[in-house]
Protein backbone atom coordinates (compact mmCIF):
# COMPACT_ATOMS: atom_id res chain seq x y z
CA UNK A 1 0.00 0.00 0.00
CA UNK A 2 1.50 3.54 -0.83
CA UNK A 3 2.13 5.83 1.88
CA UNK A 4 1.62 9.21 1.84
CA UNK A 5 4.00 11.36 3.45
CA UNK A 6 3.46 13.07 6.44
CA UNK A 7 5.42 16.75 5.17
CA UNK A 8 3.76 16.79 1.93
CA UNK A 9 0.30 18.02 1.13
CA UNK A 10 -2.36 15.50 -0.64
CA UNK A 11 -6.00 15.91 -2.35
CA UNK A 12 -8.02 12.82 -2.68
CA UNK A 13 -11.17 14.15 -5.47
CA UNK A 14 -13.74 11.99 -7.28
CA UNK A 15 -14.24 9.60 -4.28
CA UNK A 16 -17.66 9.04 -4.19
CA UNK A 17 -17.00 7.63 -8.05
CA UNK A 18 -14.75 6.20 -7.51
CA UNK A 19 -15.99 4.02 -4.64
CA UNK A 20 -20.12 3.32 -5.48
CA UNK A 21 -21.79 0.95 -2.97
CA UNK A 22 -22.07 -2.39 -4.74
CA UNK A 23 -25.12 -4.60 -3.74
CA UNK A 24 -24.64 -6.82 -1.03
CA UNK A 25 -21.45 -5.64 -0.39
CA UNK A 26 -18.96 -3.95 2.08
CA UNK A 27 -16.08 -2.16 0.03
CA UNK A 28 -13.15 -0.14 1.41
CA UNK A 29 -10.54 2.48 -0.68
CA UNK A 30 -7.03 3.80 1.55
CA UNK A 31 -6.93 7.12 0.99
CA UNK A 32 -4.08 8.65 3.31
CA UNK A 33 -1.33 6.14 5.14
CA UNK A 34 1.58 6.72 7.16
CA UNK A 35 3.10 6.78 9.71
CA UNK A 36 0.76 9.34 11.88
CA UNK A 37 -2.50 8.49 10.57
CA UNK A 38 -4.85 6.52 8.27
CA UNK A 39 -7.87 7.51 6.42
CA UNK A 40 -10.01 5.10 5.07
CA UNK A 41 -13.60 5.22 3.36
CA UNK A 42 -16.06 2.64 3.67
CA UNK A 43 -19.06 2.03 1.58
CA UNK A 44 -21.77 -0.64 3.29
CA UNK A 45 -24.93 -1.91 1.56
CA UNK A 46 -27.83 -1.84 3.59
CA UNK A 47 -27.77 -5.25 5.78
CA UNK A 48 -23.63 -5.47 5.83
CA UNK A 49 -22.39 -5.76 8.81
CA UNK A 50 -18.33 -5.25 10.55
CA UNK A 51 -18.49 -8.02 13.56
CA UNK A 52 -17.07 -7.40 16.83
CA UNK A 53 -13.38 -6.28 16.63
CA UNK A 54 -10.52 -3.50 18.05
CA UNK A 55 -7.78 -1.67 17.17
CA UNK A 56 -4.74 -0.55 18.59
CA UNK A 57 -5.16 2.93 17.44
CA UNK A 58 -7.38 5.60 17.99
CA UNK A 59 -9.88 5.83 16.09
CA UNK A 60 -12.52 8.10 14.71
CA UNK A 61 -15.54 7.16 12.93
CA UNK A 62 -17.80 9.77 10.55
CA UNK A 63 -20.65 8.89 8.66
CA UNK A 64 -20.69 10.54 5.51
CA UNK A 65 -24.37 9.00 4.25
CA UNK A 66 -27.02 7.01 5.58
CA UNK A 67 -28.03 5.24 8.84
CA UNK A 68 -25.95 2.46 10.73
CA UNK A 69 -26.03 0.91 14.16
CA UNK A 70 -22.59 1.13 15.84
CA UNK A 71 -21.68 -0.69 19.05
CA UNK A 72 -18.90 0.02 21.24
CA UNK A 73 -18.98 -2.61 24.22
CA UNK A 74 -21.82 -2.56 25.59
CA UNK A 75 -23.86 0.57 24.07
CA UNK A 76 -25.11 0.67 20.42
CA UNK A 77 -26.55 3.60 18.78
CA UNK A 78 -28.43 4.60 15.65
CA UNK A 79 -26.00 6.80 13.76
CA UNK A 80 -27.38 9.28 11.33
CA UNK A 81 -25.14 11.28 8.27
CA UNK A 82 -22.42 13.46 9.57
CA UNK A 83 -22.55 11.94 13.28
CA UNK A 84 -18.89 10.87 14.55
CA UNK A 85 -17.66 8.06 17.00
CA UNK A 86 -14.65 8.09 19.07
CA UNK A 87 -13.11 4.64 19.96
CA UNK A 88 -10.44 4.82 22.09
CA UNK A 89 -7.30 2.85 21.54
CA UNK A 90 -8.51 -1.36 21.84
CA UNK A 91 -11.99 -0.60 21.99
CA UNK A 92 -14.40 -3.67 21.34
CA UNK A 93 -16.64 -2.16 18.23
CA UNK A 94 -19.09 -3.63 15.79
CA UNK A 95 -21.54 -2.05 13.54
CA UNK A 96 -24.75 -3.04 10.94
CA UNK A 97 -25.62 -1.04 8.36
CA UNK A 98 -29.61 -0.13 7.77
CA UNK A 99 -29.47 1.63 4.66
CA UNK A 100 -26.84 1.84 2.48
CA UNK A 101 -24.21 3.62 3.79
CA UNK A 102 -20.85 5.61 3.28
CA UNK A 103 -18.20 5.96 6.41
CA UNK A 104 -15.17 7.47 6.75
CA UNK A 105 -12.51 5.91 9.09
CA UNK A 106 -9.39 7.79 10.63
CA UNK A 107 -6.95 5.61 12.79
CA UNK A 108 -4.44 8.18 14.79
CA UNK A 109 -1.57 6.63 16.37
CA UNK A 110 -1.22 7.19 19.84
CA UNK A 111 1.92 6.05 20.94
CA UNK A 112 4.10 7.74 22.94
CA UNK A 113 1.16 8.70 25.05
Amino acid sequence: MPTTPVSESLFRLGLNEALPVSEEATTSRVVVNNDVLRTVIFTFDAGQLLTEHASPKAVVVTLLEGEMDFSVGERTERLAAGDVVYLAPGDRHALTAVTACRMQLVMVDVDGE
